[in-house]
């Protein structure tokens, strides 16, 4: 790839940051570690506007890595209610639990022992390195892959799915001499504006998943179980209105220590 596209592709997406980022998002004003932590976990599988504000209330409840902690786990669903997919709540505790118990509550900076830590996979634990401590990962997710897939792949997208690994040695090298934690903001606000214009690009990537329909499936009916725990109601309603799922979501619930019978 020659150096005057990736150099085109940096002004573009500079230009477009300098202009219209999303510089006021609360995780975008903070690098405390658990904060930047709690963040990406929420964002996995959620659009920015569903995660600002319980993010914000998370925190009022939780401020410190320690206080989450030390919290009941009830207390900690109670609280991400809403927000969905609740195992994260739970693998955002034990990862609490685990930083204080094993790290004397100091969020670890390295790649291999960030992997170690309850639920976090490969992207969660390069986007603390690159938004907590600016180290220089290369970050490939939905939006990073439709500024990539818009500017360098545009002409084979018709004919061929495109890997992650072969969108890297671009992100690499248009993130050379870039300051980590600005840049890969920079190509995601560059990425959604693309995405909010009407370019969909994503289904050509072979890491693409259409995401399972929401109404009527078991997440719902563990989400409906999970909201009338937390409001300590009777669960009959919700057994009543979905009784042909509700033992298969309860039990899935309690296998993954969300509930206990």
């Amino acid at each position: 790839m020659s150096s005057r596209r990736i150099y085109s592709f940096r002004r573009e997406v500079w230009n477009y940051w300098k202009k219209n980022g999303r510089h006021d998002l609360a995780w975008r004003k903070t690098k405390d570690p658990y904060k930047i932590l709690v963040s990406e976990v929420m964002l996995q599988q959620t659009q920015v506007p569903r995660v600002e504000g319980k993010y914000k209330e998370f925190l009022k409840a939780f401020p410190t890595l320690q206080m989450l902690a030390k919290a009941p786990l009830g207390d900690v669903l109670r609280v991400w209610n809403g927000l969905g997919y609740n195992r994260r709540a739970k693998f955002l505790h034990d990862a609490a639990k685990d930083i204080v118990l094993k790290h004397a509550g100091k969020m670890p900076q390295s790649l291999d022992v960030l992997l170690a830590l309850p639920g976090v996979g490969e992207y969660t634990a390069k986007a603390v390195r690159v938004f907590a401590f600016n180290e220089p990962e290369i970050l490939i997710e939905t939006n990073i892959r439709t500024a990539f897939f818009h500017h360098f792949y545009s002409s084979v997208l018709q004919k061929t799915r495109i890997r992650d690994e072969q969108i890297v040695p671009l992100a690499r090298a248009a993130a050379k001499g870039q300051d980590p934690r600005e840049w890969h903001s920079a190509v995601m606000d560059y990425g959604a504006h693309l995405k909010a214009s009407g370019v969909r690009l994503n289904s050509r990537s072979k890491h693409y998943a259409k995401q399972s329909r929401f109404e009527g499936s078991l997440r719902q009916v563990r989400g409906e179980i999970l909201k009338a725990i937390a409001k300590e109601l009777p669960l009959t309603g919700v057994r009543n209105k979905y009784s042909s799922r509700f033992e298969t979501a309860f039990d899935s619930l309690v296998r993954e220590g969300l509930v206990v019978r």
